[in-house]
């Protein structure tokens, strides 16, 4: 797979407003099926590390509660830990890496769906296209999902392009 550092002002992608808000908090799906055991543990872990300001955005309610799940302004930045390998993903997908972080981009009908790569847990981020640059999010999330979801030890990384 090949990598692309992106700066957060060189990045004009879009993001998923999927997901409705409302007074008592966006809908934000749980992963599903939900994963179990240390994954589990580990998205609560990241869960109550997660800042509470993300490009700009405070947090906002999500339902149903979940330490799966977290939202940020609105339009909301969504992220849901613990979901599976996105099918888009390939050995030729390009990733974009933010703060020592790989991403794969996927274009939605109103921004953009982020998913890790090469980490334990698979953290997915809509970031909607009313956030720009984007990658602000992923700058700010970056450093948690460092520090809490290990990669996974598959050998050396290729080398960016």
């Amino acid at each position: 797979m090949a990598r692309t550092p992106i700066l957060g002002s060189a990045v004009a992608l879009g993001a998923a407003a999927l997901l409705s808000a409302c007074s008592s908090g966006v809908s934000v799906p749980p992963p599903s099926p939900e994963p179990s055991g240390a994954a589990a543990y580990a998205c609560a872990a990241l869960h109550g590390r997660l800042p509470d300001e993300v490009a700009g955005a405070t947090t906002t309610a999500v339902k149903p509660q979940s330490p799966l799940t977290q939202a940020w302004g609105s339009p909301a930045i969504i992220l849901r830990c613990g979901v599976g390998i996105p099918k888009a993903l390939t050995s030729t997908s390009q990733l974009v890496t933010i703060n020592g972080v790989d991403w794969l981009p996927e274009p939605l009908t109103q921004g953009y769906l982020f998913t890790t790569v090469g980490r334990v847990l698979n953290v997915e981020v809509s970031v909607p296209d009313h956030y720009s640059p984007e990658a602000d999010a992923l700058s700010d999330l970056g450093p948690t999902i460092s520090a809490l979801d290990p990669l996974v030890d598959a050998g050396p990384s290729p080398t960016p392009s």
